[in-house]
């Protein structure tokens, strides 16, 4: 098994367990925040449905400038939209770790702001990293939301205390 192929069997089950917690967002509250500070419940999930298109910045190109780039929001009005949303990102992104070549995997990726460089790092680790753990904080983040709003979690690494699967 080649870095494509482990790469994507790895996003293939994130993205199973994500779209589980993202299925249990109540849109009544997408302006819930547990704090001023944080995102409220609906941005928090549109960021979390976003974060496949990260996959396509990463591999189909050599630099992500914050300074140029084109950043628009999406902000869906229902559960039915976020699913769609994010269903329509990964799969998008599952086509593009499918038809990328091994050897582009490894090739340098640089993150920056205009002169200010945050990172260059070979792309297979900005897949891992910056799109990857990036879901699963995120999504980590989403359960506590979730929790908060007394909604049962589903099972992401087996089942939840909401579950009863043994």
């Amino acid at each position: 098994m080649g870095m494509k192929e482990a790469l994507l069997a790895e996003f293939q089950n994130e993205s199973v367990s994500t779209r589980k917690v993202l299925e249990r967002t109540p849109e009544k509250s997408f302006t819930w925040k547990p704090h001023e500070k944080s995102m409220s419940l609906g941005r928090l999930s549109q960021h979390l449905a976003e974060i496949p298109q990260w996959v396509e910045a990463s591999l189909t190109k050599d630099e992500l400038d914050f300074a140029t780039m084109d950043y628009k929001q999406v902000d869906p009005a229902s559960t039915a939209e976020l699913l769609k949303f994010f269903d329509d990102n990964v799969n998008a992104a599952v086509e593009i770790i499918k038809n990328t070549p091994e050897e582009e995997f490894m090739k340098n990726w640089t993150m920056r702001n205009g002169d200010k460089v945050y990172m260059t790092i070979p792309k297979a680790a900005v897949v891992r990293g910056f799109v990857m753990s990036h879901l699963i904080h995120h999504r980590g983040q989403m359960t506590v939301y979730l929790r908060m709003l007394d909604v049962p979690l589903p099972g992401i690494y087996g089942p939840s205390a909401d579950e009863n699967t043994m």
